[in-house]
């Protein structure tokens, strides 16, 4: 049986489009409105839900839902993004929240900073949880802490979470603390009574614990003599119940692919700890036992793609299955329970079979999910094991409800070599498919690929008519080593030639018209939409950069003042690719019209970037509009932003290919 919780009733973070806007600026107020739920968490007991919503502008809200009351809704804690921003909230007891609070800070250098609070189910008593700084202090953590685990049986009310220890000044005082790196501590939610766990150790970066409050696996990873971070994290075990390290292995990181096991999660249990390593040239999940023999066994790995993720539920984050994804996504599950429950879904909602376990009650008799598909943004539903009972909580996106979305076909296509390049086609809903106006959006990264599901973007410009090819092209992570490259950047010529392809074949096969092509990208996506004219300057006739790489050698300087330089320099690499690779040093080349976004606080590529392909575009005469978001970063996590760049978007291509408005 499914029930839905009628009082729910989230408001939309968009009111609906005034009558006298076009039907492209309404739908784009729609698909750009971001996500109803951003992040949601189920109590202990499973009466409550904690669920962070949008709220006006770029804000959020944390809303409680009474689920014995019917779900009736109270916003208790708001952040307004200018520059706190709400990212995560979850259940310390069933009446104590732990909230997670992400800001960027401009000083010499844009720095990241986050910082976790406490509060009560009706919102009062609101505590820093994170450890203060002492007057002394020789620094500020940027890190304000990661919860690992809720605590040991009986803690109700603690979690293990991690704390950058900060030394002090020890001048004229004996009482200064020399402590230095990152440790572990039990902290009490409510009164903030906190215990040292593990002592902080310069050179450590992860700590793995058993779900029930011990710490079982540890990475150290040593600087270079610079200051910089190294290429190796080294990770230590214990066995169970003793507090001596001894050694797991080393993973080798920096320059795109990871070499070694990669430790995620340690089953209490079974005295194991799984993690992913390598096995032909794909990764695959592997075990390894803590009893001091460290036998090691492959759990699932797949000839054709990565296994990439673990899939984990409960209070105590057990390891369930795993999964991978071919042209769509596949979950092994190796709880036969939870694999019985997923057969019986997929009968109970057709048409949503992507369905994954989000939360669960403590005693898992109550699980949250999700559950969506391709033109199906999702729903979030509750399952009561004792009465068999699924009651649905949230829609994902209520702004799309009754809106016809488009069906996603995975496809592939050759490459100028021949080689199969995976992709997905998405064309207008009720369209015969043929000579439409198209869009090739490659994926950012470039270290990622695409998935078979809902994408709000390709959704978008579908809706406003356009064929949309997403194509996972080499250099595109989760096929193997051999698919990867030497990554997007320094391959960039089979990267780029693959997406080109992508283009003359939705010519070639009818499906877009060739003086109607365009090309769209976020990160490195929008490198990739720039870099493709470079390439083929005839191909594409209206080119859309989102936040996008376009100077390598700027790229490699923006990382110069921060910890991970030799990784991100080494990723780049050296050599004639830099400049040939670089669509601000190759403007000239570039034909078709150009319209940039991106906003003004990114983290991951500075909008220096966009403001320099703007002026080397106009420099060499070509046709370039640039929109800069303030206050934003790489995500543009803001509805009224997303919309306008939907529009924009839209309009300009319709202007670019006469197209009705």
């Amino acid at each position: 049986m499914i029930r839905s919780f009628a009082a729910l009733g989230l408001p939309l973070c968009l009111a609906a489009p005034a009558a006298s806007q076009t039907a492209g600026t309404a739908q784009a107020a729609r698909f750009g409105a971001r996500e109803s739920v951003q992040q949601i968490s189920l109590s202990p007991d499973g009466n409550h839900l904690a669920v962070v919503q949008p709220d006006a502008g770029r804000g959020a809200v944390l809303m409680i839902a009474d689920l014995v009351k019917g779900g009736a809704m109270k916003g208790i804690l708001r952040s307004s993004g200018k520059p706190d921003r709400l990212t995560g909230c979850h259940w310390a007891s069933n009446s104590r929240i732990v909230c997670d609070i992400f800001m960027i800070q401009q000083d010499a250098v844009k720095l990241a900073f986050t910082r976790m609070v406490s509060l009560n189910l009706d919102g009062s008593d609101l505590k820093i949880l994170t450890a203060a700084n002492s007057p002394r202090s020789l620094g500020v953590a940027q890190s304000g802490g990661e919860i690992i685990d809720w605590g040991p049986e009986g803690s109700n009310g603690s979690l293990v979470m991690t704390r950058d220890f900060i030394p002090e000044n020890t001048t004229g005082t004996h009482l200064a603390s020399s402590r230095e790196g990152l440790g572990v501590e039990l902290v009490d939610a409510t009164t903030l009574r906190r215990k040292t766990l593990e002592q902080p150790k310069g050179s450590a970066v992860e700590y793995i614990s058993d779900g029930h409050g011990n710490v079982r696996v540890m990475g150290l990873r040593p600087e270079r003599t610079s200051g910089y971070s190294g290429d190796t994290i080294n990770y230590f075990y214990r066995l169970a119940g003793e507090r001596d390290w001894k050694d797991l292995g080393a993973l080798k990181v920096g320059g795109g692919l990871s070499a070694g096991f990669n430790p995620y999660a340690v089953d209490k249990t079974a005295n194991l700890v799984y993690g992913f390593d390598r096995v032909d040239g794909r990764r695959a999940l592997f075990s390894i036992a803590l009893d001091g023999s460290l036998k090691r066994t492959m759990v699932l790995s797949h000839p054709q793609v990565d296994v990439d993720r673990l899939i984990r539920v409960g209070r105590q984050q057990r390891v369930v299955g795993a999964s991978f994804a071919t042209e769509k996504r596949q979950v092994e599950f190796f709880d036969p329970e939870l694999q019985r429950l997923r057969n019986a879904l997929g009968k109970a909602l057709p048409g949503k079979p992507l369905v994954t376990f989000v939360d669960a009650s403590a005693d898992e008799g109550k699980l949250l999910m999700f559950a969506g598909s391709d033109n199906d943004p999702g729903t979030y539903y509750l399952y009561d094991k004792a009465n068999k009972k699924l009651e649905e909580v949230l829609t994902s996106r209520p702004q799309l409800a009754n809106l016809a979305l488009a069906s996603v076909k995975p496809v592939t296509f050759p490459a100028a070599d021949g080689t199969p390049i995976p992709g997905y086609l998405t064309l207008p809903a009720g369209s015969d498919g043929k000579n439409l106006p198209a869009i090739v959006m490659p994926h950012g990264g470039p270290g990622s690929r695409d998935e078979w599901g809902f994408d709000w973007l390709a959704q978008f410009f579908a809706a406003r008519g356009f064929a949309v090819l997403q194509p996972n092209f080499r250099g595109s992570s989760g096929y193997g080593d051999a698919w990867f490259r030497k990554n997007g950047f320094q391959s960039w010529r089979t990267a780029i030639g693959d997406v080109n392809d992508g283009g003359r074949w939705l010519i070639g096969q009818g499906i877009a018209r060739a003086d109607r092509l365009a090309i769209m990208g976020w990160s490195y996506g929008g490198y990739a939409a720039l870099q493709s004219s470079v390439l083929d300057p005839d191909l594409f006739k209206a080119i859309v950069a989102i936040a996008p790489v376009t100077d390598l050698e700027t790229l490699r300087e923006e990382a110069r003042s921060y910890v991970n330089f030799p990784q991100v320099d080494a990723f780049i690499g050296r050599g004639d690719h830099v400049r040939e690779g670089s669509p601000a040093r190759n403007a000239n080349r570039i034909k078709a019209p150009v319209l940039l976004f991106h906003g003004d606080q990114d983290l991951n590529v500075g909008v220096g970037e966009s403001r320099l392909m703007a002026g080397k575009l106009r420099e060499a005469g070509g046709k370039a509009e640039f929109v800069e978001f303030d206050g934003l970063d790489h995500q543009l996590d803001d509805s009224a932003a997303r919309a306008t760049l939907l529009s924009r978007a839209d309009q300009f291509l319709r202007v670019a290919f006469k197209l009705e408005p």
